[in-house]
């Protein structure tokens, strides 16, 4: 597995959202830094991709401290050009 880690040292992802984070059901999406909007998909979107390709992704976060996005995905040992 090849294993992939985003980190930031933002204001981190309370309890709440980070247990709905993945959750269509339950889609939310807050002012970026610079006051950009999104849908709400995107970890959802990526969290589907990676699980059907065999991998893994979560979140570790600490409100005030930052967020660490982290997934794994098989290495294939059969390359083709």
């Amino acid at each position: 597995m090849v294993k992939i880690s985003v980190q930031d040292n933002g204001i981190g992802i309370d309890e709440i959202d980070l247990q709905q984070l993945f959750d269509l059901e339950h889609t939310t999406s807050k002012p970026g830094t610079f006051g950009e909007t999104g849908t709400g998909l995107g970890l959802i979107l990526c969290k589907e991709f990676i699980n059907k390709n065999g991998g893994d992704i979560w979140v570790e976060s600490e409100t005030g401290n930052g967020s660490s996005f982290i997934f794994t995905l098989p290495v294939s040992t059969n390359v083709t050009e």
